[in-house]
């Protein structure tokens, strides 16, 4: 996914619900902002600023436990020429696989590897550097279902059981801060990700250029173990500029 002195990446967020490209608040979907109802034109739309991946999110699916927007997934894999990372609803290798043969480059699996992490890990053997672990957690603890059950496992223990397993890196989101526009949690992506030996990629907060160069501190501080930031609310409302933040970001890491 990254490797160590890569440039930092700055990763535009496409959130899918009922085949639109919306926000939530916190994870909770009654509280969706809806910022485009073709998520392939903004899926092109970042690419032309210069996005080098793509993070999609199904929230449809993460609920229900199996890909819901599958449809409209492959429609932006197919439109593309930087790669995919798609998240919700991957629980089994036939979702995983399905995802990869419409061109997804990487599957972002969360409750079920919370749940299993042996299981995750025999995943991430099976499809080397194809696996991304998704790590969403409030107050330090992990949550799963779709952020709608909490658990009581460290966000720190759970990573921990993934070094050395073949998968590609971990994405770190505070769900209390996503959405939110109030900041990265910083010390705790910072301290995860110190604490691996994985690339970890930081998400839920950011709200501003000043957000990013704190990012940028941290990165250069963690010497690429703290590998990025995936952006979503702050880049469509414009609280953000993308070429700004990106080219901030990519200069952390010498």
């Amino acid at each position: 996914m990254a490797t160590q002195n890569a440039p930092a990446e700055l990763i535009p967020a496409i959130d899918l619900k009922e085949g639109r490209c919306v926000r939530l608040r916190q994870g909770r979907m009654d509280d969706a902002t809806v910022f485009s109802d073709d998520p392939v034109a903004m899926a092109l739309h970042w690419q032309a600023l210069g996005a080098r991946r793509l993070h999609v999110v199904d929230l449809d699916g993460a609920f229900a436990g199996r890909p819901v927007n599958g449809d409209v997934i492959a429609s932006i894999c197919a439109a593309l020429d930087i790669p995919v990372q798609i998240g919700g609803g991957i629980r089994d290798a036939t979702t995983l696989q399905g995802y990869l043969d419409v061109g997804v480059r990487w599957g972002i699996i969360g409750t079920r590897a919370a749940k299993d992490p042996k299981w995750a890990v025999e995943l991430a053997q099976a499809y080397p550097g194809q696996v991304i672990v998704g790590i969403d957690a409030r107050n330090g603890l992990v949550a799963t279902e779709g952020w709608a059950a909490a658990t009581e496992l460290a966000a720190v223990d759970l990573a921990r059981c993934f070094e050395d397993g073949g998968v590609a890196g971990i994405i770190y989101t505070d769900i209390d801060r996503d959405g939110m526009l109030s900041g990265i949690n910083l010390d705790e992506t910072v301290r995860l990700a110190e604490s691996v030996g994985l690339p970890v990629y930081a998400s839920g907060g950011l709200a501003s250029l000043a957000d990013v160069e704190r990012l940028a501190s941290a990165i250069a501080r963690c010497r690429g173990r703290l590998a990025g930031c995936i952006s979503g609310r702050a880049l469509y409302e414009g609280s953000l500029d993308y070429r700004q933040a990106s080219e901030l970001l990519a200069g952390s890491v010498s």
